[in-house]
């Protein structure tokens, strides 16, 4: 092996080992949590859960429908405004992508900016073909074709058959009997609906870490950084941020906070990646703090698993900042967000 192992280099081993195995379990917990669990917030985009007496529960509170997918957050903006942002935000992240491998080369992957740039693009390619199809079925619905939900919250649904309400208290439930209307309220987002949210909130976390490390510790205290700072480097550190804003300002996608799980994930694969490939012989870490040559390797390794909650907060926090203050400001416009 080209990496030297030290005996400190076991406890780096050890943090990121631990990070991993306690994102599984919060995973484990929340995201195939018992359908029978009834106390909880109901999270995840995993499990249907139907009632026990031949009706079904409409969608809890923080649940994902497939139409929260494709929606926006605004009362009126049709869908196509949606699908318009997010196809140019991939558009325009790809051409700077394209413009920073030509400059350095298939290594600027090295860098965990490049890992982050690449994985917020799947997101808008993938939520750009879901807006597609969300836009496909609302023109449908509008010219009486179908009969698909198209409101959030309540998912209220228009039958022929006879329905019937039954609301329980604070669960606020609606009991439909057409089997149409069971089958309205079972439908989930499903997998490339679960693939789109989880992607979503790990680019979150992902993009707060890599701006406010490069802007806020290598720019200032790193010369080489600031020597070579120039309008892609500044671009490739700016526009992952705006364009996720913006659609985080447009959709209608909660953000529950144990999916800070897989931001976690996606940082253990990035430095298991490091430690890889300097085992198979390459010599130059990107981002000094990853070193496992310094004898304080692991009290960075120990300040970066910490570093992951605070910028998976920020992100939470402007969230959390748009279902307060928009509804106070647009109250007649916005639509929150659980």
């Amino acid at each position: 092996m080209a990496l030297v192992i030290y005996w400190y280099d076991y406890i780096c081993f050890g943090i990121v080992a631990v990070s991993f195995i306690c994102s599984l379990w919060v995973l484990w917990r929340k995201e195939l949590a018992s359908e029978k669990d009834s106390t909880t917030i109901y999270e995840s985009l995993l499990v249907a859960r139907p009632d026990t007496d031949g009706f079904v529960d409409a969608m809890p509170r923080n649940h994902v429908g497939s139409s929260q997918l494709w929606t926006s957050c605004w009362k009126g903006l049709h869908p196509g405004w949606l699908l318009a942002t997010r196809f140019i935000s991939f558009l325009v992240m790809g051409g700077f992508l394209l413009w920073d491998i030509s400059d350095w080369g298939a290594t600027i992957f090295m860098y965990y900016t490049e890992w982050t740039f690449v994985l917020v693009m799947v997101y808008f390619a993938l939520s750009t073909v879901t807006s597609g199809y969300g836009c496909w079925i609302s023109s449908r619905s509008e010219n009486g074709e179908t009969a698909e939900p198209l409101r959030r919250g309540m998912e209220y649904v228009e039958v022929t058959n006879s329905v019937t309400y039954r609301v329980q208290g604070t669960k606020g439930t609606i009991k439909l009997q057409s089997h149409y209307a069971q089958e309205a309220f079972r439908l989930r987002a499903g997998f490339w609906g679960y693939l789109m949210q989880s992607i979503y909130q790990t680019c979150a976390g992902a993009v707060v870490l890599t701006d406010v490390i490069f802007w806020g510790i290598i720019v200032p205290f790193g010369s080489n950084a600031r020597l070579g700072l120039n309008v892609l480097m500044g671009c490739m550190h700016t526009l992952n941020a705006v364009f996720l804003f913006l659609e985080t300002s447009l959709n209608d996608l909660p953000f529950p906070w144990f999916r800070l799980a897989y931001f976690v994930q996606w940082s253990c694969l990035y430095v298991v990646f490091q430690w890889v490939i300097h085992a198979c012989g390459f010599t130059w870490w990107p981002y000094p703090f990853l070193d496992l040559d310094i004898p304080w390797a692991p009290i960075w390794y120990f300040v970066l698993a910490l570093v992951h909650i605070p910028c998976y907060g920020i992100y939470s926090l402007i969230v959390k900042a748009k279902n307060s203050i928009f509804p106070k400001w647009f109250p007649h416009a916005f639509v929150r967000s659980y």
